[in-house]
């Protein structure tokens, strides 16, 4: 696709470009459909249950049928919701867990858009989202929905500032923003950044599976006190675009660490390097997938008052320490 991007906009270029963002978006939607029925049988798994068993050899049709279900359900506006804003919420929500995507490499050959400022796209659009959650919440015109929302908004930019400090000691190695440079730079050094960057690496997977608001930092949605929080209030295929917005993020997500600390698309050995990069990346990523279902199978939510004490009084000093470390390191080797 390369090739394409040198040259003015033509109807050629615009159908490839067009026919390559619709295969991704079919890819995104096959991982969605069938990461909630792996991680309902990983979660009965590791919870001595069966999980879906019924629909579909396997159960593997159960998704499938239950996002049909969604579907075809009567969608619901409350009578004294904001109509506008109740409607765009969702599409708020989900567009940039799609737009991110572009800039995510899963070879060196293999990606959209090879930006030189790729992470910080990731982390800018990314953080959009945030908006629609809010806005959704808001518009319900439902209290629950509200602290749901507004809890969301807090949980999310208190986070992003240890996510985005975690990266940090990345970039100082890399001298770089670009993705694909992130992972050449492995290469060259001959190790994946987990190593020299361990605590980095445990400061963005806990403060991304904050920024997913999944378990145990689902406080946005937590159904023992907000009866399902910012989302209550939708239903049908308006509720489906939350529920895909949070597991193409985790998509993202997974991606994005792979990238960063796990060498992308580079084999652990030399001598493997016969193997294509594509199926590195893809054992990679779902390592860190089944990772996030391991963590929601196991670990209870923990209370809003110790999510933001973390973040803030753990967390970002740590990740003060580590660019700290990073930059005194780099300094006494160069």
């Amino acid at each position: 696709m390369e090739q394409y991007l040198t040259q003015p906009l033509s109807l050629q270029t615009f159908i490839i470009f067009f026919a390559s963002a619709v295969a991704l978006l079919l890819l995104v939607l096959g991982f969605v459909t069938y990461a909630i029925y792996f991680e309902r049988k990983v979660i009965g798994w590791m919870q001595a249950r069966i999980g879906p068993n019924r629909v579909g050899p396997l159960g593997l049709l159960q998704t499938v049928a239950d996002v049909l279900k969604l579907l075809l359900k009567e969608d619901t506006i409350p009578k004294k919701a904001d109509k506008p804003l109740f409607l765009i919420a969702p599409i708020i929500a989900f567009v940039p867990s799609f737009a991110v995507l572009a800039v995510i490499p899963f070879t060196d050959k293999l990606h959209f858009a090879d930006l030189g400022v790729g992470l910080l796209y990731y982390l800018a659009i990314s953080s959009i989202s945030t908006i629609g959650v809010l806005v959704g919440g808001w518009a319900s015109n439902n209290k629950y929905a509200l602290i749901g929302g507004m809890r969301s908004a807090a949980q999310m930019i208190s986070y992003e500032i240890p996510l985005v400090m975690s990266v940090i000691g990345v970039i100082l190695i890399t001298g770089s923003l670009n993705l694909i440079d992130i992972v050449e730079r492995q290469r060259e050094i001959g190790m994946w950044f987990i190593i020299p960057q361990f605590l980095g690496f445990i400061i963005f997977l806990i403060a991304s599976i904050s920024e997913l608001n999944r378990t145990p930092f689902d406080l946005p949605e937590a159904e023992s006190e907000l009866v399902a929080g910012y989302h209550v209030e939708y239903s049908g295929f308006r509720f489906a675009f939350y529920m895909l917005a949070e597991y193409v993020y985790v998509f993202a997500m997974s991606a994005l660490t792979t990238v960063l600390f796990l060498g992308g698309w580079l084999p652990p050995f030399e001598f493997l390097s016969f193997i294509p990069g594509i199926v590195w990346f893809i054992l990679k990523f779902s390592a860190v997938v089944f990772f996030l279902f391991w963590v929601r199978a196991t670990m209870p939510r923990i209370r809003v008052d110790q999510l933001m004490s973390l973040g803030w009084k753990v967390l970002l000093p740590l990740a003060l320490v580590n660019i700290f470390i990073t930059a005194v390191v780099k300094e006494f080797i160069a």
